[in-house]
């Protein structure tokens, strides 16, 4: 085995040290070549030398997300547990009040699952398109909802698919009313230049009529397009435009648009599914304890959403 000298040791020193300096000379012409150039560089080091490191990152990055979403899809469950365990008895109330008042029981909503399509184009932003259409039982006017409350409704159905707007499209508007239905009103889009800063505005408010900032608000029923009991959104401050003996408020909109992928499109309960969705006929929407025991004496009956949040 050779033995090494101090010359080979000063050798490897100077080796070291050329080399450490031609990685300074090197990122010195790399900062000063112009940017395109800057960009060609970084494009072919990604695809080449660091890729192992690229799909590394990326790797944990969907882990991550993954973590996440299981646990808010727990989270969720939790709560639908927790309302069906509270629902039970309200149930049983609500059959013998009905009994005792000769009153039809209510129709179960359904429901068909569907995903959200963006067509991409300019002036399209309050669009979206459903994997879901007539066969599944979906019509024009079909309410579309998210886990967290009304995302829109359908525009155009065909046979296979459908046409739909979100809650930012200039046509937009539902009654709207406090969960306690107390106060009613209507809500309306109030498009902004920018999509993230695009808010719903609750106008109708009797002037003697005060909300509180934090106060949820769902649909009221009446216009005959949304059913009663489904989230809109919640009060922010009151609007400093006001009109004769009425007040209106700003509302942040429990759902965002840029963040539905899956939603659920409600239909009629008189439909019978001919597509791949026919198993979810007769499945009900578990309704909200509060509201199901409020609305127990109606004369007619209603569509009722459960409220998870």
């Amino acid at each position: 085995m050779p033995i090494y000298t101090s010359d080979a040791s000063g050798s490897g020193k100077a080796r070291s040290g050329l080399k450490a300096f031609g990685f300074v000379l090197l990122s010195v012409i790399v900062l000063y070549i112009p940017d395109p150039s800057q960009d060609q560089v970084a494009s072919l080091l990604r695809g080449s030398l660091l890729r192992p490191f690229v799909l590394t990152q990326e790797s944990l990055v969907r882990r991550r997300i993954h973590a996440e979403d299981t646990e808010v899809l727990q989270r969720r469950l939790d709560s639908l547990a927790a309302v069906i365990v509270n629902s039970n008895t309200l149930s049983e109330e609500n059959t013998r009040l009905r009994s005792l008042l000769d009153l039809s029981e209510r129709n179960p909503a359904l429901y068909a699952p569907a995903s959200v399509i963006r067509p991409g184009t300019p002036g399209s932003e309050s669009m979206f398109m459903l994997d879901v259409g007539m066969r599944d039982g979906v019509s024009k006017d079909s309410p579309v909802i998210m886990g967290g409350g009304l995302l829109g409704k359908v525009r155009e159905a065909q046979s296979t698919n459908s046409t739909a707007m979100d809650w930012t499209h200039p046509q937009f508007w539902a009654g709207a009313m406090t969960e306690d239905g107390v106060i009613y009103g209507f809500v309306e889009a109030s498009p902004s230049r920018l999509r993230e800063a695009d808010r719903l505005l609750l106008n109708g408010i009797p002037f003697h009529q005060e909300l509180e900032p934090g106060v949820a608000l769902v649909t009221s029923g009446s216009g005959g397009v949304y059913p009663r009991g489904i989230p809109i959104g919640e009060v922010i401050e009151e609007s400093d435009a006001r009109e004769g003996w009425s007040r209106s408020y700003w509302l942040r909109p429990f759902v965002s648009p840029g963040e539905a992928t899956h939603v659920q499109v409600l239909v009629s309960s008189g439909v019978e599914f001919t597509g791949a969705n026919s198993w979810l006929e007769g499945r009900p929407v578990v309704p909200s304890p509060a509201r199901e025991s409020d609305e127990a004496a109606e004369d007619s009956p209603s569509t009722e959403v459960g409220t998870l949040r």
